[in-house]
């Protein structure tokens, strides 16, 4: 299960009513190759499902990722900073054994 915690939702929600996407849309995350630690993550929305999607609702808030992606986020909460050491979304994973110093990316 991927948790959203309510600064990330509330930061979600307006981005969605900023795109204008309506209720069909949700949020897509995956991870990829790339990035200075070995896998980045990857935020962005949708509103096609694939085969083989993982379908998570937390917080008001429906998250989609496909099957090899929820290997390397389960227990992953995401959240949002908008302090002064920077602003977006972060991921705070506990199966992520390194991650960079822009915490972008990360290993297992």
């Amino acid at each position: 299960m991927i948790t959203v915690s309510e600064k990330a939702k509330n930061r979600i929600a307006q981005l969605m009513s900023e795109q204008q996407y309506d209720s069909s849309y949700f949020l897509r995350v995956g991870v990829e190759s790339g990035g200075c630690s070995g896998l980045s993550y990857k935020l962005d929305f949708d509103n096609q499902s694939k085969t083989g999607d993982e379908i998570f609702d937390d917080n008001g808030v429906k998250v989609v990722t496909d099957k090899r992606s929820v290997l390397y986020l389960f227990g992953t909460e995401l959240d949002f900073t908008d302090g002064l050491n920077g602003k977006g979304f972060t991921f705070n994973n506990p199966n992520a054994s390194r991650t960079c110093s822009c915490g972008e990316s990360f290993s297992v």
